[in-house]
């Protein structure tokens, strides 16, 4: 999550992963081969001579950005005793914006009280039951969800 992080700040070389995370190049080579296998990063060569590449996030680890902002809110908010070492900006007017999880269809934010995982289509019997458990010692808001879609 680290070097995601890091190519989020523009870091694309090598050593400039190296330096900024003080990882040692044979376990930096190991997981960024893994960050490329799972399609989160590519590798882009710069140089020939010798050769050198770029590391640069796909579109699936560009996807990752509402992760890490929201991870952002969470240790600013918990783990900022000295104020915000990062902030999250709007571009146009410089003015400081509060990350908040959103319903994308509705705009109206997700709480636990008003919100509950379910299982989707592909969860195991398993998972499907401790789901179901789960949502069942949730409170609901005031009229429970006839199923687990109309939750959704």
């Amino acid at each position: 999550m680290l070097i995601l992080r890091d190519a989020f700040y523009g870091t694309t070389r090598f050593d400039e992963f190296q330096k900024r995370l003080g990882i040692a190049p044979n376990v930096l080579t190991r997981r960024l081969s893994k960050l490329i296998e799972e399609g989160l990063i590519s590798r882009m060569q710069y140089s020939a001579h010798p050769p050198r590449d770029d590391y640069v996030l796909t579109e699936r680890g560009r996807d990752f950005r509402p992760v890490l902002l929201t991870l952002l809110a969470w240790g600013n908010r918990h783990y900022s005793d000295d104020g915000e070492a990062i902030r999250l900006v709007e571009r146009q007017s410089g003015r400081p914006v509060r990350v908040a999880l959103v319903d994308a269809d509705t705009g109206e934010r997700i709480t636990e009280t008003d919100h509950y995982l379910a299982p989707g289509p592909a969860a195991s019997p398993g998972l499907r039951a401790r789901l179901e458990c789960s949502a069942q010692a949730q409170p609901l808001k005031s009229t429970p969800f006839a199923s687990t879609a109309d939750a959704l």
